[in-house]
């Protein structure tokens, strides 16, 4: 199988991407443990398995750096090792950029941007001892085309720096950064996304409709194994021709 026996860590496990993320690499042979701040999510992530014993459950709050660390030391202690980390776990609200209230701003960069940070370092720091390890960010299209709220746009746009520099200090350890830029994705975030706006999403995408999950999970898949060893420091857009790099 694709994955046998790798050990993979996805955050935001609780729903939509990186719920599917989870039984992606599930099905492939992995041993994972999916994260999210949601325990009831992340119960119902790992009930969904075929093979549950292979996995564990965690609910940690990613803008917490104590949270992260405890949640990665789980992780090493079911399973021995650490060789590849999704980092999916993200937030957003709608507002105004004059608008916006200081607690927006905070928890948006905090969760997005600062939580990817935390969890990148924490999982290099295992990936190192290791020897070896596969960093996958979630970035968003709406950093490349600024369509969205001021801290989103924001956040996201920090993760693709993150990776860019992160993965080339990390390359001497063997561990491969990269990012994946979903375009609009039928995930649980978009439903409070009003139907016009939705809409008008989908007729800016030359294929024609919005992505789904599965086509994130199935590149985080590729990036994961040995398929793309040569590839580190990428940002790669999955938004069905929408914006370009």
């Amino acid at each position: 199988m694709k994955h046998q026996d790798q050990v993979v860590l996805v955050t935001g496990a609780g729903q939509g991407m990186g719920q599917e993320i989870v039984k992606h690499f599930a099905n492939a042979g992995a041993k994972v443990a999916a994260a999210d701040i949601n325990a009831e999510g992340v119960n119902e992530t790992i009930s969904a398995l075929a093979n549950p014993d292979n996995a564990i459950g965690l609910t940690a709050n990613i803008s917490s750096s104590d949270s992260v660390k405890e949640a990665i030391a789980s992780v090493v202690e079911k399973f021995g090792r650490l060789d590849v980390i999704v980092n999916c776990a993200g937030v957003g609200s709608f507002d105004t950029f004059i608008e916006t209230p200081d607690e927006h701003w905070d928890k948006v960069i905090g969760v997005n941007l600062t939580g990817t940070f935390y969890c990148c370092r924490e999982a290099a720091k295992v990936m190192a001892k290791q020897g070896s390890g596969n960093i996958i960010n979630i970035s968003s299209t709406a950093a490349m085309t600024g369509e969205g709220p001021s801290h989103y746009c924001s956040s996201k746009a920090g993760v693709m720096g993150l990776t860019r520099s992160i993965s080339r200090e990390l390359a001497a350890s063997g561990i491969r950064v990269n990012t994946i830029i979903p375009g609009p994705t039928n995930t649980p975030m978009m439903a409070d996304v009003p139907e016009e706006w939705t809409q008008q999403m989908i007729a800016n995408i030359p294929l024609g409709r919005m992505g789904e999950s599965i086509d994130i999970a199935k590149v985080a898949s590729f990036l994961a194994c040995d398929d793309s060893g040569f590839i580190t420091g990428q940002n790669i857009a999955v938004n069905g021709g929408m914006a370009f790099l």
